[in-house]
């Protein structure tokens, strides 16, 4: 019998995505529910525990309880501050281990707790690699295109949220007309646009690009998309979003699609070749 999977699940669809596929592959899912974002009750049909985001103890424990070797780390999760973290006695011990890396952005902060779970004898998998069916594909999806304004957007959209990347702040940003309304950090996407939603211009509206950092490890943390961010996106006046081909994650694709064909949104992926004017 295949060893159990484990999963540390932060919020949306995704884990539990992922646990219907590994449980079609033959491998029992174990899930630890992080407090505070993922909801147990969605979590029910399946062997899991709840432990705080601090209790680093307790979830390890948990893990080498059910057998896991291998383990994902997906879902939504608002990073805390240190004081709110709490943690306990052997969270102390990897935040000690992990070093200045947790005041890091959280790319860097993501690869050294990586890095400690390798030492704990986990081997952490990327959601990429069991959720093929869940990996954003290339070029335009639905029936809605980008025009040449729109496409003027995301050029510019690519060279900033390429920037904000390169120094470990965020994954994203708004542009509309040429005008940066907003970039993506700690907050999050959902709390990005709606603080882009007041900002907006007259006119036509802008674009929503969110892009897999350079370098970053993709075995955490890649950006997701799905039918809430299409509703966030088009409550903020957007015309469409743009993300990484191969590097992001679209949790439904037929219902974001849908969702965005009904919004008048676009969806496009970009490949890693992508090139700004800049960059021509």
């Amino acid at each position: 019998m295949a060893e159990p999977l484990g999963i540390i699940a932060g919020g949306g669809e995704l884990p539990l995505r992922l646990a219907v596929a590994a449980a079609a592959a033959g491998r029992a899912p174990f899930i630890v529910g992080l407090e505070g974002f993922a909801r147990p009750e969605a979590l029910a049909q399946w062997p899991h525990v709840m432990h705080r985001l601090g209790a680093a103890g307790a979830i390890i424990a948990s893990l080498r309880a059910a057998g896991v070797r291998e383990l994902v780390l997906l879902g939504q999760v608002r990073r805390p501050s240190m004081l709110s973290l709490r943690p306990d006695s052997v969270g102390m011990a990897i935040l000690a281990r992990i070093g200045r890396a947790a005041f890091a952005g959280d790319d860097g902060l993501l690869a050294a707790v990586v890095r400690v779970l390798g030492e704990e004898g986990f081997v952490v998998r990327g959601a990429h690699e069991l959720l093929a069916e869940a990996l954003a594909p290339p070029g335009q999806l639905g029936r809605v295109a980008p025009d040449a304004a729109a496409a003027a957007d995301i050029a510019r959209g690519v060279a900033v949220a390429r920037a904000l990347g390169a120094v470990d702040v965020g994954q994203g940003c708004v542009v509309q007309q040429g005008l940066v309304l907003a970039v993506e950090t700690i907050e999050g996407t959902d709390a990005m646009l709606e603080r882009a939603g007041p900002l907006r211009r007259e006119g036509v509206g802008g674009v929503l690009v969110k892009l897999v950092k350079p370098g970053q490890d993709r075995r955490v943390d890649l950006p997701a998309l799905g039918v809430g961010t299409v509703a966030a996106a088009a409550g903020a006046g957007l015309r469409g979003i743009a993300y990484s081909a191969g590097g992001a994650l679209i949790a439904d694709r037929a219902a974001t699609i849908a969702a965005a064909d009904a919004a008048g949104l676009f969806l496009i992926g970009l490949d890693e070749n992508f090139q700004t004017e800049g960059e021509r």
